[in-house]
Parts: structure tokens; C-alpha cells; sequence
């Protein structure tokens, strides 16, 4: 039986080919045409920590540049720009048919003591009693074409249940805001940098989307192209990501086929472990009209 898990810890099993070269595969089960951007800022992100001893990253800055292509492996290139007595940064460079497809530049501190506030976690429905993402694509798999059906369907390493879903095939106008419970589908016995990794990787998840809602859009109806254009996350705390956190989102502005999108990642405690912010394509297609 296959372990969405599993393969997705070996996606992130990166092949060092030199000191500061390492060499990234796509997903055997993709079938999309281009790689998933988190699966992008979740390798460079490995690679990184490649070259990095006892500390964690505490932030991230990444542009996609060009699509990937999920037919042949990605190599990541790492500069090691500075090693300090409290920060490392990094800058990782992916490449593929010769040409840069994504950079990103990454820094990690050691562990300090210092003051501290956070913004409180919304109160909002807990997951035990939501359904999870498989459960809803399963109810409405007969509206999704054939040839995509597979894709649809299939089992994945991130468990996703969503408070107050967007209807993809027939899209009304919402609240900008989105808040959704996800996790790393079964326990996992990682390093803490590697759960970091994992979160990196689900963070591209759903963000874009949270721009669609006040224009009922959907990208399953076809009447929006989107895209990630750069990624940025800040790690504030430690995180384990084989147990609830609440991806709390929010989309500001959107104009001019471009959306910014922003999340705040709490665990069930309530402790703010992370923030994300993104913009994003959002370009309507030619045979539909932008709704105001």
C-alpha cells in the first residue's frame, strides 16, 4: 500500500553530488505540468540546512523564476554567505535546463532568549470534527474530468481539513479570510529541521486560493490562472508537524492580476510558530470576465 508519507520524506531525501551541490526529484505520482512551488522552497530549504550545523532557520525569501519540470531532477546550488557568531544565511539557487527556475535566501540563529507577544490564535472549530480533504474530493469526484480524476483522488502526506471550504465548482463570493487545520498525515520520527521543512512544504498550500474567495473564482472552473511568485515564512518557534496546526489566512489586496496573501501557523496551544506571506498570479482568463 503506498505511504504518502513516506514518499514524501524521500522527495525531501536530497542526493549531495558535491560540498555545496545537491540534486532534488519530482514526485513519481505527478502528473501536473509543472513542480509544486512547495516542494521547490521545502528541497532548497534541506539543502540549506545542508551546509548548516546547530541552529534552525528562522526565515525565508524565495522568487520563482520559471516553472519546474517535474520530468527531470532539480540541482541546488548553496552560497555560504556568512557564518556569524548568532546568524548563518544562505542563498540557494535551483536550476534546471541550465537556467534558474527559483532562488531563495534563507538565515538561521541560534537559540536566544529575549521579550515576547504574539497576536492570539482566532477561536475557531477544532479539527476532530471536520472533514478531511480526501472525504470532500471523494463527494465531488464526478464533477472533475476524467483524465484529472486520478490526480484528484489520490492519497496525500498532508492532511488537510478546511473550517468554511470554497465550493470549486461552483464558486460564490466569501470572506477573505480562510482558516484551515493541517498536519503531516501520521507520526513521523524527524529532526526538528526537518519538520520545519515539512511545514515549508505545506505552506504553499491553499494560500493563493484565499484571493479567489471574495471574487468567487475558482481555479477548477478555469476562470483564473495562478501561480506562486515569491514565498516568504518566519519560524518562531519550533514546530511538529505530525500534530494540528491552524493555518490562519488572510488576502489584503488583489489587483492587477497579482493577489497578496498572508498566514499565521499556530499550534493547539495557541503559540504562533509561524508566518507566511505571497504574491501571487491572479490573472483571469481571456473567455471570462474579472468580477469587481
Amino acid at each position: 500500500m503506498t505511504d504518502p508519507v513516506k514518499n514524501l520524506l524521500e522527495l525531501l531525501d536530497l542526493e549531495r553530488l558535491e560540498v555545496d551541490l545537491f540534486r532534488g526529484q519530482s514526485a513519481d505520482e505527478d502528473t501536473s505540468q509543472r513542480v509544486f512551488g512547495g516542494q521547490v522552497i521545502a528541497q532548497s530549504l534541506v539543502a540549506a540546512y545542508g551546509t548548516v550545523e546547530d541552529r534552525l532557520c528562522h526565515s525565508l525569501h524565495a522568487y520563482f523564476i520559471r516553472p519546474g519540470d517535474p520530468k527531470i531532477p532539480i540541482i541546488y546550488e548553496v552560497d555560504r554567505a556568512r557564518d556569524g557568531g548568532s546568524f548563518t544565511t544562505r542563498r540557494v539557487i535551483a536550476i534546471q535546463h541550465g537556467k534558474q527556475i527559483f532562488n531563495m535566501a534563507c538565515s538561521f540563529h541560534i537559540e536566544e532568549d529575549g521579550w515576547h507577544h504574539q497576536h492570539e490564535m482566532p477561536g475557531v472549530q477544532g479539527p476532530e470534527d471536520l472533514p478531511n480533504i480526501e472525504q470532500l474530493r471523494r463527494a465531488v469526484a464526478d464533477k472533475v474530468p476524467e483524465h484529472q480524476r486520478k490526480e484528484f483522488l489520490r492519497a496525500r502526506a498532508i492532511e488537510i481539513r478546511e473550517i468554511d471550504p470554497m465550493d470549486l465548482f461552483e464558486p460564490k463570493p466569501m470572506p477573505e479570510v480562510s482558516d484551515l487545520w493541517f498536519r503531516v498525515a501520521r507520526e513521523i520520527d524527524e529532526e526538528p529541521w526537518l519538520h520545519q521543512c515539512l511545514l515549508a512544504y505545506a505552506s504553499d498550500m491553499r494560500l493563493l486560493g484565499t484571493a479567489h474567495r471574495p471574487h468567487g473564482v475558482s481555479w477548477m472552473t478555469g476562470q483564473v490562472m495562478g501561480a506562486s511568485l515569491d514565498h516568504s515564512m518566519w519560524f518562531h518557534a519550533p514546530v511538529k508537524f505530525d500534530e494540528w496546526l491552524l493555518y490562519s489566512m488572510d488576502a489584503p489586496f488583489a489587483g492587477g492580476a497579482r493577489s497578496f496573501n498572508r498566514g499565521k501557523i499556530y499550534d493547539r496551544n495557541g503559540k504562533l510558530v509561524a508566518s507566511v506571506a505571497q504574491e501571487g498570479l491572479m490573472r483571469p482568463n481571456r473567455k471570462y470576465k474579472a468580477k469587481s
